[in-house]
């Protein structure tokens, strides 16, 4: 059956399209931390379909929404009052830190952040763009247009004329023998050179978090050094958190609260997890940036009546259980428990993140070299141990990103890492 779904999808979908595993897996159903295939094998979830089933599979709370959502009206288009639309952005705009927010729905983050972009461009009538090496925006043309990260950028082609900053990935690149202090220091240096060449740009657009890019961060701070540069030139911050919002960083509800010294960025955006499987993305930025565009314009998808329940019912289950403390608590525990387990790997070049989003970096052992051979042996070794994990990294797909649904429990956590040691030991 799996077979013949493959040679089915193979003839009818684009060969660019990734497929994860030698053999690749249909999942038919999930409930809580663990998923199932079409053969019956049960799998400890630690990716949620790439960090967008953030709460748990089948959360009552999320079903029910929807259900009951389903039987009174599904969609009906921005062109008419939602009050699930109007009661979800009132919650986010209160959350997001950002004064006098406006919020805009989505149905990804590709869109949110080509949104970002098109407001960025507008307020500042520039089309360049600050971006980070190593980042991953989404895959539209513009949003590839200000993508660092080679393997997902298949054309140089943009709209936008894109700048790109030191910073993003702090164990790799010029600066990365540098303590902390001196390697936020070498980067505004970097950006303020940069800026002294070029038009003042829109905008930086920076993960907080570099998803795609295997979990890397720069130390707590760089952000905000960096926007003082940049107000000072009047240049937008947008911070992309459709990774690391919501809580999943542990420490903090969005990832640029680590660098909040001077504020909140001008724009967020946001998707993945809020949905916890429905789509929605979204843009929060301050009404005067909101309100710049001189035409009209509707979200057909965005903000739709049963996308919009889901979030609700999602957003108010991830407050009142606190998964952000429980991110914080199993995360922190999780990560312990894989750097001891690493320690005994030589091709583990690091072990990085905060909560539940943890990436372990595979080298040639005692060498800096990628080794993208070596984790897609390790995922099969987790897949075949009962435990699915993701790929990342901008060096050549060589990180193993984890990142399980933010109400993983201690003993989940516990079965996880050692099917995981195991993996990692099958490599030697």
């Amino acid at each position: 059956m799996t077979d013949d779904l493959l040679g089915r999808h193979r003839s009818v979908l684009p060969d660019w399209l990734a497929l994860y595993y030698e053999h690749p897996i249909e999942i038919t159903h999930g409930e809580g931390r663990h998923v199932w295939d079409a053969d019956g094998n049960r799998y400890l979830d630690f990716f949620g379909g790439i960090l967008t089933t953030m709460t748990a599979h089948a959360l009552p709370e999320v079903t029910k929404a929807v259900t009951e959502q389903a039987g009174r009206i599904v969609h009906s288009s921005t062109l008419y009052l939602n009050r699930p639309m109007v009661d979800l952005a009132e919650r986010i705009a209160q959350l997001s830190g950002i004064p006098d927010a406006r919020v805009f729905f989505t149905t990804s983050g590709t869109e949110a952040n080509d949104t970002a972009l098109l407001l960025a461009t507008t307020y500042r009538r520039s089309n360049t763009v600050l971006a980070m090496r190593n980042s991953y925006h989404g895959r539209s043309f513009s949003a590839v247009g200000v993508t660092g990260n080679r393997g997902w950028s298949p054309t140089s082609l943009s709209p936008l004329q894109t700048l790109y900053v030191h910073g993003g990935v702090r164990s790799r690149g010029p600066f990365a023998g540098l303590d902390d202090y001196d390697f936020v220091a070498a980067c505004v240096d970097d950006l303020k050179d940069l800026l002294g060449h070029t038009r003042p740009p829109a905008a930086l657009i920076a993960e907080p978090i570099q998803g795609v890019g295997g979990f890397t961060s720069p130390p707590d701070g760089l952000y905000a050094a960096f926007r003082e540069v940049l107000h000072e030139r009047g240049v937008l911050w947008i911070s992309d958190e459709v990774q690391t919002g919501w809580g999943r960083t542990g420490e903090h509800f969005w990832g640029w609260q680590a660098h909040a010294r001077g504020g909140p960025p001008d724009m967020l955006t946001f998707a993945k997890g809020i949905g916890n499987g429905m789509s929605i993305g979204g843009v929060v930025a301050r009404a005067e940036i909101m309100n710049c565009l001189d035409a009209n314009s509707i979200s057909t998808f965005g903000g739709t009546q049963i996308t919009m329940a889901a979030g609700l019912a999602n957003l108010n289950y991830l407050l009142e259980h606190d998964l952000q403390g429980n991110a914080r608590r199993v995360g922190g525990l999780l990560t312990e428990r894989l750097r001891a387990a690493a320690a005994h790997v030589p091709a583990v070049r690091e072990v990085r993140g905060r909560g539940l989003m943890i990436g372990i970096e595979l080298t040639k052992p005692g060498t800096d070299e990628a080794d993208p051979a070596v984790a897609s042996a390790v995922l099969e070794a987790a897949r075949e141990g009962g435990l699915l994990i993701g790929k990342g990294g901008g060096h050549d797909t060589s990180a193993l990103r984890i990142a399980p649904p933010l109400s993983l429990n201690i003993a989940e956590a516990e079965e996880g890492a050692a099917i995981l040691e195991d993996a990692l030991r099958s490599i030697q």
